[in-house]
């Protein structure tokens, strides 16, 4: 397993530049493919090359021994977002992220910290539908039926 991730800073924070692999412990119902990202039955994860992440959440730095914890949490919690893993996978997720903290060298109380933090505040980011989407300039037809008091299409 490879500990070494490669990206670039812009848009998001980073995107990829090569595709990362890893053999978690996190076993989906059935296999997950998507554009970016896919799991398998045995737990092999695939984060393809152009992914894009934030880095941690919170009042934090990233830093060399947080990026690949947080490229593979917010993965995780993509999938369940995007109901593509049961919620009930949070806490497995959160623990994934808390051993690849300290697998990467993060001091222990510092990892610890970072975890009861996603156990505590991670639980609407995981749950987090699709944003609505939005227009700008309106289009036409939501600005006459907004001037005149009618409801949205």
């Amino acid at each position: 397993m490879s500990k070494r991730i490669y990206y670039f800073e812009g848009g998001y924070k980073y995107q990829l530049a090569l595709d990362y692999a890893l053999q978690t412990r996190i076993i989906p119902p059935l296999p997950i493919h998507h554009e970016y990202f896919m799991l398998d039955m045995s737990g092999y994860l695939v984060i393809r090359k152009g992914y894009a992440w934030d880095g941690a959440s919170g009042p934090t730095i990233d830093t060399s021994d947080s990026m690949r914890g947080s490229l593979v949490h917010d993965v995780l919690y993509q999938m369940i977002g995007h109901k593509l893993l049961p919620v009930s996978y949070r806490e497995a997720a959160d623990y994934l992220f808390y051993d690849i903290l300290r697998e990467d060298g993060m001091v222990d109380f510092r990892a610890w910290a970072w975890l009861r933090a996603v156990r505590a505040f991670g639980h609407g980011p995981a749950t987090a539908d699709e944003k609505p989407m939005k227009f700008a300039p309106m289009p036409p037809e939501y600005v006459k039926q907004a001037k005149f008091g009618m409801a949205n299409p």
